[in-house]
């Protein structure tokens, strides 16, 4: 039976799952485009010649997405930690060289749904 707190913590990873497939989406095939652009902030011209490194980012989100449904499929909370806890230490990094905006959007769900995780053991 499945608790209030599993409830939560399913929907949680499964909210950061999501997160990723839009990630994967936005780098592997809109980098280059306005709102790929926008939201990334940058130029026309940066997007063309980091084209190619967004979409491999993109595909390691990918894995992460994978990695997460995996969890979620098969019920086991070790396969869920582990990408969770993945996806928090790539937020970290992000927030580290990149933005700390990265720390909000990436880290903090996987952190809150690693948190409910726990909890529901």
């Amino acid at each position: 039976m499945l608790t209030a707190m599993d409830a939560v913590a399913v929907v949680l990873v499964a909210l950061v799952a999501a997160l990723h497939l839009f990630f994967l989406v936005l780098e592997m095939f809109l980098w280059t485009t306005p709102t790929g652009r926008r939201v990334f902030g940058n130029d026309a011209e940066f997007a063309e010649a980091s084209k190619v490194l967004a979409a491999n980012q993109g595909l390691y989100n990918g894995f992460l997405v994978a990695g997460l449904v995996w969890g979620l499929v098969s019920e086991q909370d070790d396969v869920r930690i582990f990408f969770l806890a993945c996806v928090i230490v790539a937020g970290a990094y992000g927030a580290a060289t990149v933005s700390v905006r990265i720390l909000l959007v990436q880290a903090l769900p996987a952190l809150l749904a690693l948190g409910a995780v726990l909890l529901a053991r």
